[in-house]
């Protein structure tokens, strides 16, 4: 029986996620909590908009399976996982499962429905939340939304975007400024974006679970914090490497590494910043600066003049987002939203206040710095 049912979501975009299993809408509620309003529902009252059934069922698993082997199925990988697809053309259903995490699914683009089905609880409940953030991100992006991948914190309403690839300092920028000077933390990889009447950028976060480096950790004074937590009991992200809790459970300060050149990082749930590290979270804000970090060690914190302006590549469309393709027809787009929407944000964020910034692994002074330089001094 489908008697638990939380509604998720942002900017009038929402979907409903149903189940038997409360674990499966509890973990909804928690990873979407403060940054998309999660707020109990009903299938029945909430059924004239999009739906996503989750289901403990083994079984429903097994038909699924057994449906997909019978017809023309394709390979694909969906959130790093084998899957194997299928496409009914008389119906326009779509299933797929992926038999390495046991879950299956079932979408009707047309209905605005989609059906998860699994072994194990845990499974289901973070293929239901995935999934269900992919739903509303495809409603935003047909509201104009787009996804600029960028950290962000606010404070007044103000949002400061920090751009840059992997390890340029995105994640160390946002969380100098809300963990030293309490900013609320709107996200820390990607950032939903639209122009706004009043010719300014409006900014919305992207609920995921942030990946910290067991150094910056170390710089925010937060390793210590997490050993005594997980000694407790408490966990962090599942999704997270048993190194890298093994790690941290030794009190380790130092980056992990697993394959060469990739840092295992600390997996962070987003209510655990502000139950655990007393950052706040951020709901939304208008963008007011942009920030271009980049991280040298023993570096001094400086400002560097640049002529970086936010481009193509500063958004995450279908060739950079690859995690996710959309194979259940949920985005309708090409991921990150359309190109008149890009351009128009880009010329928009370009009239902004612009800081190249080099920084130090002070995370404090790091902090107090970025503060004075953008004008967010509290």
């Amino acid at each position: 029986m489908i008697n638990h049912a939380v509604r998720v979501g942002s900017a009038g975009a929402a979907v409903t996620v149903a189940s038997a299993e409360q674990a499966v809408t509890d973990w909804a509620t928690r990873y979407f909590g403060t940054w998309w309003h999660a707020t109990e529902a009903t299938p029945e009252r909430d059924s004239g908009g999009p739906l996503l059934t989750a289901r403990v069922d083994p079984q429903a698993y097994e038909d699924c399976a057994y449906l997909v082997a019978r017809e023309h199925y394709r390979n694909t990988t969906y959130a790093r996982t084998p899957m194997l697809l299928a496409a009914d053309a008389s119906s326009g259903v779509i299933r797929a499962v992926s038999p390495w995490s046991r879950i299956a699914y079932r979408s009707e683009p047309g209905a605005r429905s989609l059906e998860v089905s699994g072994y194990r609880a845990e499974d289901v409940a973070m293929a239901a939340a995935r999934l269900a953030r992919e739903m509303v991100r495809g409603q935003l992006l047909r509201d104009g939304w787009a996804v600029l991948h960028a950290s962000a914190v606010v404070r007044d309403g103000r949002a400061l975007l920090s751009f840059g690839g992997k390890g340029a300092g995105k994640t160390t920028t946002a969380l100098a400024l809300a963990a030293c000077h309490g900013l609320g933390l709107l996200a820390n990889d990607r950032v939903f974006v639209r122009p706004n009447e009043n010719g300014r950028v409006d900014v919305l976060p992207w609920p995921s679970a942030a990946a910290l480096g067991l150094g910056l950790l170390g710089g925010l004074g937060w390793t210590d914090l997490v050993k005594e937590r997980l000694e407790a009991g408490e966990r962090l992200h599942p999704t997270q490497s048993n190194q890298v809790t093994l790690a941290l459970l030794a009190g380790y300060r130092k980056p992990v590494w697993g394959e060469p050149g990739h840092e295992l990082k600390a997996q962070v749930w987003p209510d655990q910043f502000p139950s655990w590290f007393g950052v706040p979270l951020a709901t939304e804000g208008q963008a007011a600066a942009l920030v271009f970090p980049r991280v040298e060690a023993g570096a001094a914190p400086a400002v560097e003049e640049t002529s970086r302006t936010v481009g193509d590549g500063d958004f995450m469309i279908g060739k950079t987002e690859d995690r996710y393709p959309d194979v259940f027809g949920l985005v309708g787009v090409d991921g990150g939203g359309t190109e008149s929407a890009r351009r128009r944000v880009g010329r928009l964020l370009s009239g902004l206040p612009h800081h190249a910034v080099v920084l130090g692994h002070d995370v404090a002074e790091n902090a107090g710095f970025l503060a004075k330089v953008t004008g967010l001094e509290g």
